[in-house]
């Protein structure tokens, strides 16, 4: 079953309430539980099938390129290719000062960030901080270069950090018992 399903839309009234999951620490791993998708989708209640963190985790790793997705002042989507790595549960990136991406992540935090392979999707939903040298990770320097052979250098744009509020993997051949959600802190 693909995932272009028409299905009849629901009046805002006959919605029902959703309730949110308890968070997890950042410190820990993030909750698992299933996306909320139409039931033609045919995404199971149970978790059995669903894909682990890890699997998730080693594509945001892996990923060469990635898909960033922010928002202009004027509610109009942005989205470009960006070099970055994926560090302690966290999206690292740098580009210059004054992309569009830049702007828009300065005037809203609220970003989506994609790994390269669709069949294989995972989408990260959360928050861009630019970060002061000091905030920067030894490692991410470290990784960028060994991933890109080009320096992760702040003196030629900013560094952020997205941190995910929620996390989910849409693996096409594993469709629909392998679609999951992880929530974060």
């Amino acid at each position: 079953m693909g995932f272009n399903v028409s299905v009849p839309a629901r009046k805002p009234s006959q919605r029902p309430e959703k309730r949110k999951p308890p968070r997890t620490s950042a410190a820990t791993s993030p909750r698992p539980s299933r996306p909320a998708l139409p039931k033609v989708y045919g995404v199971p209640k149970e978790m059995k099938g669903s894909v682990p963190w890890e699997w998730a985790q080693e594509r945001l790793t892996h990923s060469h390129n990635y898909l960033i997705t922010s928002v202009r002042s004027d509610g109009r989507p942005h989205t470009m290719v960006v070099w970055g790595i994926w560090l302690n549960n966290a999206y690292y990136f740098s580009t210059g000062a004054t992309t569009r991406k830049a702007r828009n992540l300065a005037d809203n935090p609220h970003c989506i960030v994609c790994n390269e392979n669709v069949a294989e999707a995972v989408i990260v939903e959360g928050q861009a901080r630019q970060l002061e040298v000091p905030e920067i990770p030894q490692p991410a320097f470290d990784l960028y270069f060994k991933k890109y052979g080009w320096k992760l250098d702040p003196e030629l744009g900013p560094v952020f950090k997205v941190s995910p509020r929620v996390v989910f993997a849409m693996p096409e051949k594993l469709f629909p018992a392998g679609a999951t959600r992880w929530t974060f802190d």
